[in-house]
């Protein structure tokens, strides 16, 4: 009994030690194989782990505006190319490209692209 307690306990002292690296599908969420672009006004960046968001009001074709959740990669992949906390403030007009969520109603979307047009700045890339 005393060689089970030890080797269970051993077991879970190795569990802890091994960093989690669960990730969920974007194609669960997302629509990956189609893209759309909306603009708008920044009314968040918000700058974290796993995944940063960004909520921008976006007024459409009737005057009706709607706020929209866009799903950026995490703080630590964005500052590995040149994004931080600083790069957009609430204002901002930007420019998004990117899938659209499953459901049209929740007005989400996995970025692809991003633009501010005031001044050239622009992203592309990957952060899965």
């Amino acid at each position: 009994m005393t060689l089970r307690l030890v080797a269970a306990l051993a077991g879970v002292v190795f569990m802890l030690g091994l960093p989690a690296e669960a990730h969920h599908s974007f194609s669960a969420t997302y629509h990956i194989d189609e893209e759309m672009t909306i603009e708008g006004r920044l009314v968040a960046f918000l700058y974290r782990n796993p995944h940063a968001f960004l909520h921008v009001n976006v007024t459409d074709e009737d005057g009706e505006t709607a706020r929209w959740a866009i799903e950026w990669g995490g703080a630590a992949v964005l500052t590995s190319q040149s994004v931080t906390r600083e790069t957009l403030k609430p204002g901002d007009f930007v420019v998004v490209t990117g899938n659209p969520g499953r459901n049209p109603e929740d007005n989400r979307m996995r970025m692809q692209h991003i633009e501010r047009p005031s001044d050239g700045w622009a992203w592309g890339g990957e952060f899965d």
